[in-house]
């Protein structure tokens, strides 16, 4: 059995640890804001923060989390920075689609925890692992902008 803090509850589990960690979110916990996009950690779809870094959760196997914090976009919105994210996400109307959104949330929110005012170049440095098939890569920008200018205020 292994225990496992996900949004700030804890769980057991008695299943596999090697269990990717997106399969336990979505099918043993039902919090399918996590997306599956491409299963190799590429595209970015199926990022969640562990200890507050962005993590892609359909390769990081369940043994690995043990001991750590998860969170996931289903609790990202209750810190004042994933706060400002969604809201800039709303108000800009960055999602096309959306499929990809909560993992280019997640990846924005650890950026802004990390660095409150970043550059065009940080911004897309950081957001470089997080494919958006519809192409919404300067509304991506331009919230991150106006979530780290509502923080500053």
């Amino acid at each position: 059995m292994i225990a496992l803090t996900i949004n700030a509850k804890s769980y057991r589990f008695d299943g596999d640890p090697q269990m990717p960690l997106l399969w336990y979110l979505r099918d043993e916990l039902g919090l399918t804001g996590t997306k599956f996009g491409c299963g190799m950690a590429l595209c970015g779809a199926c990022t969640v923060h562990v200890d507050g870094a962005p993590v892609r959760s359909c390769l990081t196997p369940l043994s690995a989390v043990v001991g750590r914090n998860v969170t996931t976009i289903e609790e990202i919105g209750s810190s004042k920075v994933g706060q400002a994210v969604q809201n800039a996400w709303v108000k800009i109307q960055v999602p096309q689609c959306g499929y990809c959104q909560s993992g280019q949330i997640m990846s924005a929110v650890a950026l802004l925890v990390k660095k409150g005012k970043p550059t065009d170049t940080d911004i897309d440095a950081a957001m470089s692992g997080n494919i958006c098939r519809c192409a919404t890569y300067q509304r991506i920008r331009t919230a991150i902008h106006a979530a780290s200018t509502e923080l500053e205020a």
